[in-house]
């Protein structure tokens, strides 16, 4: 089994749920040595050092290659006294050990005289001409489809799970610090890891078993969780679900290797050839089976690539063993590096599939040698496979309603019995001291401020006050804005909660307040009823597709900074009733009712209408009756929880469509208007291969019937500068209105691709963003004649409008700055040609 070096470890904050993360860096000797443990730096005879060298113990096929800067670490629990170290174009040397432990090794390669061109040839680009390594790498591709479960009709396998967070780099200093008072007995349980050498102390670990199943002849995969096991946090689903969505399922023998929300080239693939360096290194039995060694390694700098080696079969040409290590100068944010690796066993002397998948990625602040940070570590084990056990359609069907509270109280005879690899002793004390900690007052405090920054609510006896990033904002109508609100939670799978909150502002002296409560009637079915009241102060057409979240408010709202007047605010009386239920898992029907009440919120701002035909009385308050059936299907969303709100795990990576039919009735509790309003929404993230990632949505909307402008289709702009969601950032609000559009936005981020051929700017790890976005929509007759607000109703039915933008991403690995041009209309009102927006978050 190959062991390859880390450069050291660090610490990240990520995504949304980072919190917990920097609750485990803020953690950041009973050590466990292995057998034999070596690591130094290779260099040649003038000095340099060698990058890509393997290195390993003599007589196995345990070892690594070198890194960038020709370093190296490598352990094991067996004993060793000599390591091999070769690379093309140097004699092969053979190094004795003088110890179990031999660390800051300088070795010295030297230069065979008749190979000194292919010394200069394999540090940088080899031939794909009549290379040795590159033939063995065809025959795979070859051989590809025969391997692994794609081999046959229907598979099975038992699975079993262990996930591991470690603070890393544990040193005196970390040890003395006031962080830890009271927690000092957790450093007992330090230990040693295997694949940098860095001392770590574990912090979660969770344990999963289940059966998969799957058949290749109708593309369905099924997954029955049998057990779940984790040290400290078994009622933090959110944090369970998180570490799990660390990992991303990958595939060598795909194109692309996809986690961390980038996709990486793969070594195995077809477009491999164009990526890497192909060295044919060595040759050697491995369980029988005489296999052939190919390093690898990056013909770029600064892109998506790994570097490493795997073994190759001779007569199935399957791969029996690989390891994929990215590079030191890889562009992922709060990522200083992943390691992967996986072996595959023989099954009747053909087939190869997969037994082992290891990955372990290093966060960090920064990618300095001696910073702290965590690993984040998963590793699969694979067993019991059975195949072409046909079973029907209806078995992959997944059930709504999947609660599998017993696979979480599994009892210790369980998992001694279901367990693929026995837990070390480390490993068990482990859950005897995060169990231990998780009781400790000052754990307790480190714990409470994490869940505060990761939700937003603070958390107290069965309801939490939040959104705390609520409490204070602005707008031109009330001035300055408080908000305090809450919620009922009594645990994530609560059958039942409340929200509610008050709000006020200090130029209008006037008090705003929201509240709504659901119920879950049906856990099978996911049957919810729900309702609730907002009066507040709004800006209203920040969006085309209609929000039914009652408490919802747009952050045009109160943004603090906006550009030109921001003064057409709109008071709402919303009243929202609705009954909802998921029929089939992840496709939902809800019918509603809702009556609101609108009138300006502002001297400057009207929704004046006319009431009578001949136009001569004026209305200048809307109340409308509206009933509404909606339709979501969000395909491939994953969830945990049964309560009546879940978690959603992969937020960013499945398509949503939305199709919303509604009638606004008159004369139901003095309702204005009679009218038919037909809403689709389509939202699609899209990873491109190597070109990064991109996200597409298309909305389109007809309303039948003469309506004002409160009710019109308000083609969202933002003057903000903040970036909003599907808006059009060079448009104001209310420039243009339809009663029929359709809109398209396309954003991409190339994830640095571009950046990182230009040296001046290689090093700043910037991403480079291109949008585009368009709308083309048109205003009834009959509905500018009713208007009376005084506000030009122009829509975009001569031209589609459109706008383009391009952006820099990643600036100070926290903030993206785009630059929105705007391509037509230029003779509106008060039209701008250019707008810039900011947004700041956590990304890889």
């Amino acid at each position: 089994m190959k062991l390859h070096p880390q450069d050291g470890v660090f610490f990240y904050p990520i995504m949304n749920k980072q919190a917990y993360l920097l609750l485990f860096i803020l953690f950041s000797f009973n050590f466990t040595f292995a057998q034999t443990k070596v690591g130094g730096v290779v260099n040649d005879n003038s000095g340099k050092t060698v990058p890509f060298a393997n290195v390993v113990f003599a007589n196995s096929s345990s070892g690594t290659t070198t890194n960038e800067d020709g370093e190296f670490y490598l352990q094991t629990d067996e004993n060793f006294d000599t390591i091999v170290v070769s690379f093309i174009g140097y004699k092969t040397l053979k190094v004795p050990l003088k110890s179990a432990v031999n660390l800051n090794m300088k070795i010295t390669l030297e230069e065979e005289a008749a190979s000194l061109d292919e010394v200069v040839i394999y540090r940088g680009k080899t031939s794909k001409k009549n290379n040795p390594a590159i033939d063995i790498l065809k025959k795979v591709w070859a051989n590809r489809r025969s391997n692994g479960v794609r081999a046959f009709d229907q598979y099975s396998y038992k699975e079993y799970e262990k996930l591991e967070f470690d603070i890393n780099t544990i040193d005196s200093s970390l040890i003395k610090s006031r962080v830890f008072n009271g927690m000092e007995f957790i450093f007992d349980y330090a230990d040693t890891n295997k694949v940098t050498g860095k001392t770590y102390l574990p912090m979660f670990i969770n344990e999963s078993v289940s059966e998969v199943y799957g058949d290749n002849v109708i593309n369905e995969k099924k997954e029955v969780l049998l057990g779940n096991k984790n040290s400290g946090f078994s009622q933090n689903r959110n944090l369970i679900d998180y570490v799990k969505d660390i990992y991303d399922d990958y595939d060598i023998y795909k194109n692309y290797i996809k986690f961390f929300d980038k996709s990486f080239v793969s070594p195995i693939s077809t477009t491999g050839i164009d990526t890497y360096n192909y060295v044919l290194s060595d040759s050697a039995y491995i369980d029988n089976k005489w296999c052939y060694n190919i390093v690898y390694y990056p013909r770029r700098e600064n892109e998506l690539t790994f570097k490493g080696d795997f073994w190759v079969n001779d007569t199935t040409w399957a791969v029996k063993n690989i390891n994929l290590e990215t590079t030191k100068d890889v562009n992922i944010n709060w990522i200083k590096q992943v390691y992967i690796e996986q072996d595959f066993k023989v099954l009747n002397d053909s087939i190869f599939l997969i037994t082992k998948d290891f990955f372990m990625a290093d966060f960090g602040l920064n990618k300095k040698k001696s910073s702290r940070g965590i690993y984040a570590k998963r590793t699969l084990l694979y067993d019991e496979y059975e195949f072409n056990n046909e079973k029907p359609n209806s078995f992959y069907q997944q059930p709504v309603y999947n609660p599998q509270s017993v696979a979480y109280n599994r009892s210790e005879e369980f998992w001694s019995e279901n367990r693929l690899e026995e837990l070390n002793k480390d490993e068990e004390g482990v859950y005897v001291m995060l169990d231990s900690l998780t009781k400790t007052r000052a754990f307790k405090r480190l714990y409470d401020v994490a869940t505060v920054i990761q939700s937003g609510y603070v958390e107290f006896d069965g309801w939490d006050y939040g959104p705390v990033y609520s409490t204070f904002g602005f707008n031109e109508v009330e001035g300055i804005r408080t908000r305090f609100g809450g919620r009922t939670y009594f645990g994530q799978n609560d059958p039942w909660r409340i929200e509610a909150y008050g709000a006020y502002g200090f130029r209008d002296n006037k008090f705003k307040y929201g509240i709504a409560g659901k119920v879950l009637l049906n856990p099978k079915s996911r049957l919810i009823i729900g309702g609730g009241n907002r009066r507040d102060v709004e800006q209203l057409g920040t969006s085309l597709t209609n929000s039914t979240d009652v408490l919802g408010r747009s952050l045009a709202s109160s943004a603090l900074l906006n550009v030109g007047d921001n003064d057409k605010l709109s008071s709402i009386n919303l009243s929202v009733f609705a009954i909802e239920m998921e029929p089939l898992k992840n496709f939902t029907v809800r019918v509603g009712a809702n009556y609101r009440e609108l009138k300006p919120a502002s001297p400057q701002f009207s929704l004046d209408y006319y009431v009578d035909e001949e136009r001569t009385i004026i209305d200048s308050e809307i109340n409308q009756t509206e009933f509404s059936t909606i339709l979501t299907w969000m395909p491939g969303r994953k969830v945990s929880g049964y309560g009546v709100e879940r978690n959603v795990v992969n937020e960013e990576d499945f398509p949503t469509l939305f199709l919303n039919y509604s009638l606004g009735v008159k004369d139901i509790f003095n309702s204005d208007f009679d009218y038919k309003k037909l809403q689709f929404f389509y939202n699609q993230p899209l990873l491109v291969g190597g070109l990064g990632r991109s996200n597409v949505s298309v909305e389109a909307g007809k309303t039948f019937g003469a309506v004002p402008l409160g009710l019109l289709s308000v083609v969202p702009g933002n003057q903000t500068y903040f970036a909003l969601y599907n808006t059009f950032p060079t448009l104001d609000f209310y420039e243009f209105v339809t009663d029929g559009y359709a809109a398209v936005h396309l954003d991409h981020n190339f994830n640095g691709r571009i950046f990182s051929r230009i040296p001046l700017l290689r090093e700043l790890n910037l991403r480079e963003l291109v949008g585009f976005r368009a709308v083309y929509g048109n205003i009834s007759e009959e509905s500018k004649r009713i208007d009376a607000s005084g506000l030009p109703l122009i829509a975009p039915d001569s031209d589609p409008f459109y706008e383009y933008s391009f952006g820099i991403g990643n600036i100070f690995k926290v903030l993206r700055f785009d630059v929105h041009f705007r391509g037509n209309y230029f003779d509106n009102p008060d039209a701008r040609s250019m707008a810039f927006t900011i947004d700041f978050g956590f990304h890889f």
